[in-house]
């Protein structure tokens, strides 16, 4: 009798933190059909250390990979969060290093709101609630935040994540996750390096986000 073969499912997990990001994820996923697990984080009285709290609870297995989307600004404006965000990435690093499910830590500094205006070509590096309310027509961050259709507000016209892509000063990241890919055996293999005196300046790893969907 020939043994079963276990089917390997194309999961993955997001973990985030704001409306912005979820609405975008969420939206995103329908339209290109990828396989996502989002799981908004609360982040009102614990911080960077209720990412840490869901992690060590979420029992799914089944994902090829874990991505913890957060925001930066955090770790600078805070007391005592630069502390949770250290605790956040040694987690992060000691699953990959154990060889269990990848955890790809992306941190966007300042935040998200940063990352969808270089979605847009006119960007350049303007205020960025002042960007939103006058080149995307919102009255406040507010209302911008609570769009569900964002992901679309951000692929019209010349707009598109490739924009944003592109534009990414991934010079200055403060977390690169240095990823290979087994298509074969539906493998990531990820190598978390940083640099503290990053942390501060505006930039983002979500490429490798987008990299790691498109693999698949």
């Amino acid at each position: 009798m020939s043994r079963k073969v276990r089917e390997i499912k194309k999961n993955f997990t997001v973990f985030c933190e704001g409306d912005t990001e979820h609405h975008y994820i969420e939206e995103m996923k329908r339209q290109k059909r990828f396989t996502i697990a989002l799981k908004t984080v609360n982040m009102e009285g614990g911080g960077y250390s209720n990412f840490l709290k869901k992690l060590k609870t979420d029992g799914n297995t089944n994902s090829l990979a874990k991505f913890i989307i957060i925001d930066g600004d955090r770790a600078i404006s805070e007391e005592g969060e630069k502390k949770k965000l250290r605790e956040l990435l040694e987690y992060c690093i000691l699953q990959n290093n154990r060889g269990r499910i990848p955890h790809l830590l992306i941190v966007n500094f300042p935040d998200f709101e940063y990352i969808s205006c270089l979605h847009n070509p006119d960007y350049r590096g303007q205020n960025v609630a002042q960007f939103i309310m006058k080149e995307m027509g919102y009255k406040d961050i507010d209302a911008f935040k609570a769009d569900t259709k964002i992901y679309s507000v951000l692929h019209k016209g010349r707009s598109s994540s490739d924009v944003m892509l592109a534009s990414l000063n991934r010079e200055n990241c403060f977390v690169v996750n240095e990823f290979k890919v087994n298509k074969t055996k539906f493998e990531i293999m990820v190598k978390t390096v940083y640099k503290w005196e990053k942390l501060g300046q505006r930039g983002s790893n979500i490429n490798e986000f987008f990299e790691i969907l498109n693999c698949f």
